[in-house]
C-alpha cells in the first residue's frame, strides 16, 4: 500500500518547519514569507503529490465563474473604459469579475498574485503590462490559468495579449500637429519613469515625428515628479499634472503654439491653465490629447484626440479569456491546440475644435 504524503514530509523535502508548510499551502498570508520560501514548499509539495486534507475537490466544487482583473488604478477614465468592455464579455457568459486595483506598486501587485492563488480564478486580465520585477511571475501563471495582458509595448511572443504601439499614437499627435503648421510645441506626461516605460513610447513616437521635419529642438517635454506614482491617484489627479505642467511652461515664458496631453484629462487641465492665462484655444494654442474619453466628445470640450478603442480591447480580452476557458474544459483535451492570441488595433485620429492652424504673426510695416 502506497504511503500517504504528509505535511511533515513537505516539510522535510523543502527545509522547512511544519507549520510553515500548513500556512504556505492554506494560504495564511497575513505570516509575511519570501517568495522563494512558497515556491520551495509548493514545489515539494507538488513533486510528492501531496493533497492538503478538505482541499482534494474544491476547484471542481466552485460554482462562481470569476475573473481576475489586475488595474493599476480606478480613477483614471481610461481603465474605467477597459472594465467596461472586461464586463460586458464577461456577463455574456455568466461571468464575474474581481478588480485588483494594485495602485502601481508592485508590492501590491505580488500581494494579489499571492491572493488570485486562493481565489483560483478561471482567468486573469492585466489591464496594464505587470511591473518588471513581477514579469516572470506572471508569465509562469500564464502556463497554468488563461491569463491576458492590454499590453503598450511591442507584440509580445509569450502570452495572450491586446497590444497598442504607443510610438504610433504619438507620431499621430505629432504628424497632425505638423500639418497644422505647429513647429514649436510642448508634450506633457505624467511621470516619466521606468516602471512605466510605456508612456515614453509614445514620447519617443511624438518627438521622432518632429525630427523627421529637423524640428527636434523644437519639442518641450514636460513630466510629472517621478514621486506622484507613489501617491494613490484621485479623480482629478491626471488632470491636475495636466494643469500645473502647462503653468510651468508659462510662468517659463516658453515658445510653443500647441500642446499634446499623454492622455484627455491630461489636455484638458492644458486646456483650463491656458484660458486662465487669457490664452485662446485653438487660436493662440492648440491642444491635443489621447484615448477618446466620454468627457471629449462634449460638445462644450470637443478635444482633438487619439482614438484607440479602449472599449473593444477590454471586450477582447475577456473574449480571449472565455475561449480560452471553453477549450480547458473540453472533453478533448488532447486535441486542443497550442493557441497564442496577439490583438491590435489601428489607433485613428478624431479632430475636433481644440486644434486649428498655427497663428501667423502679422509684422508691423516700418515707415520710410
Amino acid at each position: 500500500m502506497k504511503k500517504k504524503i504528509t505535511s511533515v514530509d513537505v516539510a522535510k523535502a523543502a527545509g522547512v518547519s511544519q507549520a510553515t508548510v500548513s500556512m504556505v499551502l492554506n494560504k495564511k498570508y497575513n505570516v509575511s514569507f519570501s517568495k522563494e520560501t512558497i515556491q520551495k514548499v509548493e514545489r515539494a509539495a507538488e513533486v510528492l503529490g501531496y493533497q492538503s486534507p478538505g482541499r482534494k475537490n474544491r476547484r471542481a466544487s466552485r460554482s462562481e465563474k470569476l475573473i481576475v482583473v489586475f488595474c493599476p488604478t480606478l480613477t483614471s477614465p481610461y481603465y474605467s473604459m477597459l472594465i467596461q468592455g472586461i464586463e460586458s464579455a464577461a456577463k455574456n457568459q455568466d461571468y464575474g469579475i474581481f478588480i485588483c486595483n494594485t495602485q502601481r506598486d508592485p508590492k501590491q501587485e505580488e500581494r494579489y498574485l499571492r491572493l488570485v492563488r486562493t481565489i483560483a480564478p478561471q482567468g486573469i486580465i492585466y489591464a496594464c503590462n505587470p511591473s518588471p520585477e513581477l514579469q516572470e511571475d506572471v508569465q509562469e501563471l500564464s502556463k497554468k490559468i488563461p491569463l491576458v495582458v492590454i499590453s503598450n509595448k511591442e507584440k509580445t511572443t509569450t502570452m495572450d495579449a491586446i497590444n497598442q504601439d504607443n510610438t504610433v499614437v504619438g507620431r499621430m499627435m505629432a504628424r497632425h500637429l505638423l500639418e497644422l503648421g505647429h513647429k514649436d510645441v510642448a508634450f506633457i506626461s505624467p511621470p516619466l519613469t521606468r516602471r512605466q516605460w510605456q508612456r515614453t513610447m509614445r514620447v519617443e513616437g511624438f518627438v521622432e515625428e518632429f525630427a523627421k521635419e529637423g524640428l527636434r529642438e523644437h519639442v518641450l517635454i514636460r513630466s510629472a515628479d517621478p514621486a506622484v506614482d507613489t501617491v494613490i491617484p484621485r479623480m482629478d489627479s491626471e488632470y491636475t499634472m495636466g494643469y500645473q505642467l502647462t503653468k510651468e511652461l508659462l510662468r517659463e515664458g516658453k515658445n510653443f503654439t500647441a500642446i499634446a496631453g499623454q492622455n484627455d484629462m491630461m489636455a484638458f487641465g492644458a486646456i483650463d491653465a491656458l484660458q486662465e492665462e487669457r490664452k485662446k484655444v485653438p487660436a493662440d494654442v492648440s491642444v491635443i490629447g489621447c484615448d477618446n474619453i466620454f468627457y471629449s466628445g462634449i460638445h462644450r470640450m470637443a478635444l482633438t484626440t487619439i482614438e484607440h478603442f479602449v472599449v473593444s480591447k477590454g471586450r477582447d480580452a475577456g473574449d480571449i479569456i472565455l475561449r480560452k476557458i471553453t477549450a480547458a474544459v473540453s472533453d478533448c483535451e488532447e486535441l486542443q491546440p497550442t493557441s497564442l492570441y496577439n490583438v491590435e488595433y489601428q489607433p485613428r485620429l478624431i479632430v475636433r475644435k481644440t486644434t486649428g492652424y498655427v497663428k501667423v504673426k502679422k509684422h508691423k510695416k516700418k515707415n520710410n
